[in-house]
């Protein structure tokens, strides 16, 4: 065992938990944790480490906030949201992206080598409103939408940044109209760079975008022509469904509209015509859920590939396996929790993002205010779509904030970022949580260390 892991594992017998536990896990140790039995109390901690966390063994910690943003005069309007990273290209993994969830908008960039945070897509730019998603692309830029869309609404637009990695405050923010309107939250790509995304209202849908350039090298490409579709669940023309899935098109192969789906082109000024998406999919009988909101995608030891999607209202989260075409309810209330044993009830509330961790363990984050918004685990052990219980993995203590966008590190699978997002102090923070301790926090296990070597040696002399 190397000197480290055997300081640690040292400690954690003194805590009363044994190292083989502590270490069982194959690629991280985010999974090796004692489910908290409840949430922590709203504003009982500070907002330097707002988070109660289920092992000793993990630790927090503040890498940007507002505040300090606006005090080095960066344009920054507040409510982060979704975290991603550059996953691919130059420096893979060095820079964190999130947009802001107001009515100015913008983008901005957390540089994890220097510490510098910069605002890339300024407030206001082009109008966006209501930042939410966020996603690094197949080809090497960003992308993030806005979720506000509605009746006479001028928004619910997919954005790309071209140039993500550039040395600008004013990054090349490009509008990709093919995509059908709605009010964007979760988006994820395929193995066959298939686009998903949802829209985040009571009655909406889920859709697939299927560019006519999978293999595209620039977003120019991707999204010059491309095909839309609505997910149908059991049929379709339905609410909350599962069972068998089909993908009904409520485009053409180019990103015209069908014949049924052409009275939901609108004039959204401008001489610009977009599809409403929430309008085609009722057209074509899209199954609609109660608030979908984050979307991610797993790839299964089989090869098969799971989209996770949860609906906020009716306090779910579904699985849909993209080669068997089932759709199941991987998470709901009736789910038991692993402390009580019995059914979660409504301490599971609002699911609203979704991450995956090195190991394929989903974890939940709700979205309530501090005292009652929960990060959970889902154990689904056999990988079949169904998580057996939810675990109360972090609770978040500060007053008016929820956590969103949790993103585990792919290039380090013991790292993972969290928004605290819309604090009654309105200082959004970016926060790091690590599985292990960090280097100062080594003294104590090096303690623990000496604590045995002296109880050896007293026993030697006996």
């Amino acid at each position: 065992m190397q000197p480290r892991k055997l300081a640690i594992a040292a400690a954690i017998g003194l805590m009363g938990v044994s190292a083989q536990q502590a270490y069982a896990a194959d690629n991280t140790h985010f999974d090796n944790f004692t489910a908290l039995p409840g949430n922590v109390a709203a504003g009982s901690l500070p907002e330097s480490a707002p988070l109660q966390l289920s092992s000793p063994l993990f630790s927090q910690k503040v890498l940007a906030d507002r505040v300090t943003q606006l005090a080095n005069g960066q344009s920054n309007s507040g409510n982060w949201d979704m975290i991603t990273a550059n996953e691919t290209g130059t420096d893979a993994g060095r820079y964190l992206f999130m947009p802001f969830e107001t009515g100015a908008g913008g983008v901005q960039r957390t540089d994890l080598w220097t510490g510098i945070t910069k605002t890339i897509v300024q407030s206001g730019t082009q109008g966006f409103v209501a930042g939410d998603f966020s996603r690094w692309t197949p080809w090497g830029t960003y992308m993030t939408a806005e979720e506000s869309w509605g009746t006479n609404s001028t928004y619910g637009r997919l954005f790309e940044v071209t140039n993500p990695l550039a040395d600008t405050s004013s990054a090349n923010f490009i509008h990709r109209n093919v995509v059908p309107r709605v009010s964007h939250e979760g988006g994820a790509f395929d193995k066959n760079n298939s686009f998903y995304f949802i829209d985040e209202f009571n009655g909406g849908s889920i859709y697939k975008y299927v560019s006519a350039a999978p293999g595209a090298t620039t977003g120019d490409s991707y999204f010059d022509k491309g095909q839309t579709f609505v997910l149908k669940a059991n049929g379709g023309n339905n609410a909350n469904a599962v069972g068998a899935a089909s993908w009904e098109a409520i485009t053409t192969a180019t990103g015209t509209p069908l014949a049924s789906t052409v009275n939901a082109m609108v004039n959204v000024g401008g001489g610009t015509f977009s599809m409403d998406g929430r309008a085609a999919a009722d057209m074509v009988g899209g199954t609609n859920y109660q608030r979908p909101e984050d979307l991610e995608l797993q790839v299964l030891a089989n090869g098969d590939e799971v989209l996770y999607i949860a609906t906020t209202t009716t306090n779910e989260v579904y699985s849909l396996n993209l080669a068997t075409n089932e759709m199941k309810l991987f998470a709901s209330r009736a789910t038991f929790n692993s402390v009580t044993g019995d059914a979660v009830g409504s301490e599971f509330t609002s699911p609203d993002n979704l991450a995956i961790d090195a190991n394929g363990n989903i974890y939940i984050i709700e979205d309530q205010p501090g005292g009652r918004a929960d990060i959970w685990f889902a154990q689904d052990a056999d990988r079949d779509g169904v998580a057996e219980s939810l675990s109360r993995w972090a609770s978040l203590s500060t007053e008016g904030a929820e956590p969103t966008g949790l993103y585990f590190d792919k290039f380090n699978p013991n790292v993972a970022y969290v928004n605290i997002q819309h604090p009654n102090s309105g200082n959004d923070t970016l926060l790091q949580i690590t599985a292990v301790p960090e280097p100062e926090s080594y003294a104590m296990f090096l303690a623990g260390l000496g604590l045995l070597g002296m109880i050896a040696r007293r026993r030697s002399r006996v």
